[in-house]
Order: structure tokens, then C-alpha cells, then sequence
């Protein structure tokens, strides 16, 4: 065991997957929002090197951000369309248990690369990703075909989980701690002897869930923070369901996200907006009308598209202020700032929302200097399958693959990125 644990290093670089020369981003990060988008409300005016986005457009809050951009139009999910199918697919590329990624989400497949050694494999902070349970049309995260990875929705539980006690209560916090341990090493000893009785099939599901036990176990036993991270408040207790509070909570998630990766807890991390279908109300924006109706306003509701619009803009916003938080973070393992050395991926699961399709889905990503990516460019495509970015994204991490998910549907990475 020994000698093996030694011979690693060497056996990953034999078998190809040892980073490049070439820099290669050190953290990834997901951003959802749902219910896609209206196009020529969306895509920036100019050339590939030289864009904006018009004023009162969708994006134009990303307009001081431009240099840290790549803005990417014409990816199409392959032979998928509608709310449920563009969800479960976005992140995946379809794939199965016999592809290459196994199933998994980019986020998760990317994980399980680069995250052993954190704290955390990864961690997904939700905003009311849960109003209707958990299915395909609530979650984005696989960590196997059809294996859910729930966000957590309150960010109080997120504080807990990632610092522990709060309000500083360090006897209800060991408690509490104990009480986690006793129910992990029961579930594990039902686990263990469950798998000795059934077949090969229910046994890799089960050996699954163990993994996922000990990467519970490994949160709740490592070392807290990188040295001179600094401490996090605690978010303040609210309803984290009402809608009402959707930004607050977001801003929470956001904060705790940030801070979480800057301070070494995890290299991967997502912030899940709701769901498709979504139905909050952005009422905090003098809107009376739920975000998923007002996703399939024709053009000749103005009033509508205009509201839409409006939504939008707010979620370019938090997209914006995500982007801010990370430039104004070192990047406490090594020089420059935290966007510097950090993919930020935004996702959403259909196209136009009023066809229903998944065809033209737009995706922004981000990053800086360290990022493997030529930032700062606007890049239209033409009906590229989008597992291309998924199996780009991939490299940008030093996670080499041919093609991520179904291979039947794409192969190799996303010309124009490098």
C-alpha cells in the first residue's frame, strides 16, 4: 500500500493525467439560473474582441467585467429540449453509466478529480431549490445517473456545516458534533452489511452512498481554513423558503460560497438559483408576475418581455457580484486574486424560453490570468453541441477526457477557448 501510495504521482503522469505546462485554473464554480432566455435581450452588440452589452440589456451589469468574460451563443444540448430533459442534461451531456464520466455533472466529475484532498469533495449552495422536493426538474448535481447531489437552501445550515457553532455556542456545536458521528457510523455498519446481500448493481449504489458518508465524515473532522483566512459572519436566521427572502438568501449562499473556496474548504463549488420552471416572484423589483410565466411572454407582450427583462438583469447582477467578491479575495495558496485562479460557469437549461427548445443555450463563462481560457471575447457558435464546453471546462481544471457524457453526441473539446 505503501509503495502504491508513493508510485501515484508517477502512474498519473504515465497515464495522461498530469496537468499541462500550460495554466490551468485551481477551483470551479457553477452558477444556475433558470427558465433561459430571450436572445436579442441577451447576446452583447460588437465583435469577437471588441463587445458591450446594449444598455438595458439582460447582461449589461457585466459590462464592467468584460475583460474576465467569455460570452458563448450557438451550443445546443443534442436531441434534448423542454424544462426536465434541458435540466438533467445540462451539466451532464447525457451520460450514462458507461460513459467516460460515468453519469456524473461536470461540477461532481470534476470533484472527484481534484477534490480528494480538500475538506470538502465540493459543496452546493441552493436559493429555494427545494420548493417541490427533489427530481430532475430541482437538481442540476449527479453524483451518478439518476443520483441527485441536494443543495443546501439555508444558509444558516451552510454556515454551521462549513464553521460551526453559531453564535459562537461551542458546547451545543461538540454536541451536535458527537451526535453527526454516532449517526454516520450507524448508517455506515446498516450500509456494510446491506451490501454483502444484494446484487452487483444495488452494491455500486451502495458503495455510493459510502463515499458520500466519508466525505460527510472528512467535513466534519478537517481542519477549518487555510492560516489567515478570515472568519465569516453568520448569516442571519430568516425563512429561507419565503419568497420574499430569495435575495438575501442568495446574497448569504454567494458569501459563504466565496469565502468557503478562498479559504481552501473545497476547490469545486455551485449556486443553484431555484429551478426550471422556476416560481418566485421578484417582487423586490415591483414585479407581480412568476419568473416562469413571464419566461414564455411573446413579443407582443411588451409589458411581459419587459418584466422578463428586468428579472434578468437582477440575476446579472448577483452573476456580477459573485465576479466582484472573487476579485476582491486573494488567492491565499498563491498570488493574485481569487477570480485569477478560479472557472466560474454560468448555466441555464433551455434557449429561447418561449420555444421550449434547447437550442442556442447561453453560457457565460468566466475567470482570469490563471483560468487556462482567452478571456475577453464574445464567441457565437453555430449548433456546437455544448458537451464541447463541458469537456473544455474539464481541461481548464487539468482533467483531461475526449468528450463528456454520451460520446454519441459529441466528441472533443469547444474550438476558440484557448
Amino acid at each position: 500500500m505503501g509503495a502504491s501510495l508513493l508510485a501515484s504521482p508517477l502512474l498519473r503522469f504515465l497515464s495522461g493525467e498530469a496537468h499541462a505546462a500550460t495554466p490551468v485554473a485551481k477551483r470551479l464554480i457553477v452558477v444556475f439560473t433558470p427558465n433561459g432566455t430571450v436572445h436579442r435581450h441577451w447576446r452583447p452588440n460588437g465583435t469577437e474582441t471588441s463587445f458591450s452589452f446594449p444598455a438595458g440589456s439582460m447582461l449589461e451589469p457585466l459590462n464592467a467585467h468584460l475583460a474576465n468574460l467569455l460570452v458563448c451563443e450557438g451550443l445546443n444540448f443534442v436531441d434534448v429540449d423542454n424544462h426536465e430533459a434541458g435540466m438533467a442534461n445540462m451539466l451532464t451531456g447525457g451520460g450514462t453509466a458507461q460513459s467516460t464520466t460515468g453519469g456524473l455533472s461536470v461540477d461532481q466529475y470534476v470533484a472527484s478529480k481534484i477534490g480528494q484532498d480538500s475538506r470538502f469533495r465540493s459543496l452546493e449552495f441552493g436559493v429555494q431549490t427545494s420548493l417541490w422536493g427533489a427530481a430532475r426538474s430541482t437538481r442540476m448535481s449527479y453524483s451518478a445517473p439518476g443520483v441527485f447531489v441536494s443543495p443546501e437552501d439555508n444558509p444558516r445550515n451552510a454556515f454551521q456545516r462549513l464553521f460551526g457553532a453559531l453564535g459562537g455556542d461551542t458546547t451545543t456545536a461538540d454536541k451536535q458534533l458527537r451526535r453527526r458521528k454516532s449517526m454516520l457510523d450507524l448508517v455506515r455498519g446498516e450500509l456494510n452489511d446491506l451490501s454483502q446481500r444484494v446484487g452487483a448493481e444495488e452494491k455500486r449504489k451502495l458503495e455510493q452512498h459510502l463515499e458520500a458518508l466519508r466525505q460527510t465524515e472528512k467535513g466534519l473532522t478537517e481542519p477549518v481554513a487555510l492560516p489567515g483566512c478570515p472568519s465569516a459572519t453568520a448569516p442571519i436566521a430568516m425563512d429561507a423558503m419565503a419568497n420574499a427572502n430569495f435575495p438575501a438568501v442568495g446574497r448569504a449562499q454567494t458569501d459563504l460560497l466565496v469565502s468557503a473556496l478562498a479559504c481552501g474548504m473545497t476547490r469545486v463549488a455551485s449556486l443553484q438559483w431555484s429551478h426550471t420552471v422556476a416560481p418566485q416572484v421578484f417582487t423586490w423589483l415591483g414585479v407581480g408576475e412568476a419568473h416562469h410565466e413571464l419566461s414564455h411572454k411573446d413579443d407582443s407582450n411588451t409589458t411581459g418581455l419587459a418584466e422578463l427583462v428586468k428579472c434578468e438583469r437582477w440575476f446579472a447582477e448577483q452573476f456580477a457580484y459573485l465576479l466582484q467578491a472573487l476579485k476582491s479575495r486573494p488567492d491565499l495558496e498563491g498570488g493574485g486574486t481569487m477570480l485569477d485562479s478560479t472557472l466560474v460557469v454560468w448555466a441555464k437549461e433551455l434557449g429561447d424560453s418561449r420555444m421550449h427548445d434547447c437550442r442556442s443555450v447561453p453560457f457565460v463563462v468566466a475567470g482570469g490570468s490563471q483560468s487556462y481560457f482567452r478571456f475577453g471575447r464574445y464567441l457565437r457558435y453555430s449548433g456546437v453541441p455544448h458537451q464541447k464546453l463541458l469537456t473544455s471546462v474539464c481541461h481548464a481544471l487539468g482533467v483531461p477526457l475526449d468528450t463528456f457524457g454520451l460520446a454519441s453526441r459529441s466528441n472533443g473539446s469547444l474550438d476558440g477557448l484557448v
